[in-house]
């Protein structure tokens, strides 16, 4: 197993890559709608990539970005074109105006945005405001009606805050000092995740939103906010200055009341709905209403089982694109990281003196938070999607396949180098025909290490638009499904085993070919 045969291995995993990343690279440039990561927000997210599709224009989602902040910078590096948002988070997260009124009008937030190449438009019709909330048996109990009552409380209540409303102008830290509320906030929940803990009584008060299909569904009360601290937070459609909204308002502008959009909702939380099939009725049902002839066979036609089963989200159509998407992250990273990893395990081996801090670089990366490490690197290179998850994918895989190189060549007797020396190779020969083959099992065992750990890394890439399959695990946490999580979950659990065996078969092939080389030749 020479030179040849690691060339030939680079040169397959390289293809591989370059392949499966070549139909992104030939497609037309679409509209991007993106979204965040709740329910409200993949649903809005699709209704709008619904109706332009239906005006003739190509448009993708790209589901649950992330917050507010990343949302932003998708927005302005041209990564999405649109993605729904609020006015109060327009002006008071975005914009930082603490000295607007509670409601201006969107001519005057145009005016704002103009600046930045941005502008809201298409009003949706609905005020979707932050809120707390408790179970109601507990707020009836202790005579909370009001966030004003909640702070004059003096029962000791554990906080479910989301994260984004833990760090936004808008959330925790000025409302905590408007009201004066005594509560620490605790760690940060998924949005999704922190009803559920509202529910097992695990926490007591959540942030919500007005539209929640949950609060009626857990019977919650929502606290009265007797200061009028929250701003309206009307839905529109934030946008680059060069998008055309006519044929979305045309189709979307004041048709959602804040009943409607609670009812999509809860079709998705609660009745275990896909977004396109809820998004889809709404729009037939919208469009039937403004015609004056609705017909009750069209809307038939657009609605999907409620309650959709383990096996209808697994096998549902948008596996192989998922699958394809996962499976270009995890094997472009890993020539990426084979590409740098042998030679700096070769250094590491060559020169004594560089290997601890090389070894200890390759090691504090590891250590870095998959998020942390992949906000860093959207910062570096201005976008969001598939390099800066490319490049932390790769990062990742350094270690294993740093240490195994090292470690392999270290393993050689040192008077094998020197005997090749002895009998005139070169150093680079020895390398090369000597030692890199001979160490090859150690280094193929850092490879595969790398491979196996990256399919699972690669779930989170999701979280800035990567794609891959850890976008069903992402929605099914928004939407608390269950199914929708294990469908993303048990892909990539089964893809992390196919990886390990096809590599251990891999392994077992190429022994059995070094075997039947040294045995080939004559006997005694």
């Amino acid at each position: 197993m020479g030179i040849r045969f690691r060339h030939r291995l680079l040169h397959a995993f390289m293809g591989l890559a370059m392949a499966s990343v070549t139909p992104f690279a030939g497609a037309a440039d679409p509209i991007v709608v993106g979204s965040k990561r709740f329910t409200e927000s993949y649903v809005l997210g699709e209704l709008t990539r619904q109706v332009l599709a239906d005006a003739g224009i190509t448009a993708r989602h790209r589901q649950g970005l992330g917050n507010t902040a990343v949302m932003e910078q998708a927005l302005s590096n041209g990564s999405i074109q649109l993605y729904p948002e609020y006015t109060g988070t327009i002006v008071r997260e975005l914009l930082k105006r603490t000295d607007a009124p509670a409601a201006p009008s969107l001519e005057q937030i145009n005016e704002w945005l103009a600046p930045r190449g941005l502008k809201a438009a298409v009003p949706l019709g609905f005020n979707n405001s932050y809120a707390l909330a408790m179970r109601e048996d507990d707020a009836k109990r202790l005579g909370i009606e009001s966030i004003s009552d909640l702070a004059r409380t003096q029962a000791r209540l554990r906080m479910g805050l989301s994260h984004e409303f833990l760090v936004r102008a808008d959330g925790w830290p000025a409302l905590q000092r408007a009201y004066a509320l005594p509560f620490a906030p605790g760690s940060g929940l998924d949005h999704g995740l922190a009803y559920q803990a509202l529910a097992r009584k695990q926490v007591d008060v959540v942030d919500a939103y007005t539209t929640d299909a949950q609060i009626a569904r857990l019977r919650l009360r929502v606290l009265r906010d007797d200061r009028n601290f929250f701003p309206r937070y009307d839905a529109v459609l934030l946008m680059r200055a060069s998008v055309d909204e006519r044929p979305l308002a045309a189709a979307l502008a004041g048709r959602i009341n804040d009943e409607a959009m609670r009812a999509m909702n809860g079709e998705v939380e609660i009745d275990g709905r896909s977004f396109d099939a809820v998004a889809r009725e709404f729009l037939v049902r919208s469009k039937a209403a403004a015609m004056s002839a609705p017909t009750a066979s069209a809307v038939t036609a657009v609605t999907a089982a409620v309650g959709q089963s383990f096996m209808q989200r697994l096998l549902a159509p948008d596996l192989p694109r998922l699958l394809r998407e996962h499976l270009t992250l995890v094997f472009a990273s890993l020539a990426i990281a084979i590409a740098i990893g042998v030679p700096a395990g070769v250094l590491a081996h060559r020169q004594p003196r560089l290997a601890p801090g090389l070894m200890a670089v390759v090691g504090m990366a590891q250590t870095v938070p998959s998020l942390a490490l992949l906000a860093f690197l959207i910062a570096i290179v201005g976008t969001i999607g598939f390099v800066p998850a490319l490049l932390a994918l790769s990062v990742y895989a350094l270690l294993p396949i740093v240490r195994n190189t090292h470690a392999g060549l270290s393993s050689l007797p040192e008077g094998m180098r020197h005997a090749g020396l002895a009998l005139g190779m070169r150093d680079g020969q020895v390398l090369r025909s000597i030692e890199l083959p001979l160490a090859a099992p150690t280094i193929f065992a850092g490879i595969k290490t790398a491979a196996v750990l990256n399919v699972g890394v690669a779930t989170v890439a999701t979280f800035i638009g990567a794609g891959g399959l850890g976008e069903r695990i992402v929605a099914g946490l928004a939407v608390n499904d269950t199914a929708f999580m294990l469908a993303g979950a048990v892909p990539a659990a089964v893809l992390a085993l196919l990886t390990q065996w096809v590599f251990d078969a891999l392994e077992h092939w190429l022994r059995r070919g070094r075997a039947g080389r040294s045995g080939s030749g004559p006997e005694p």
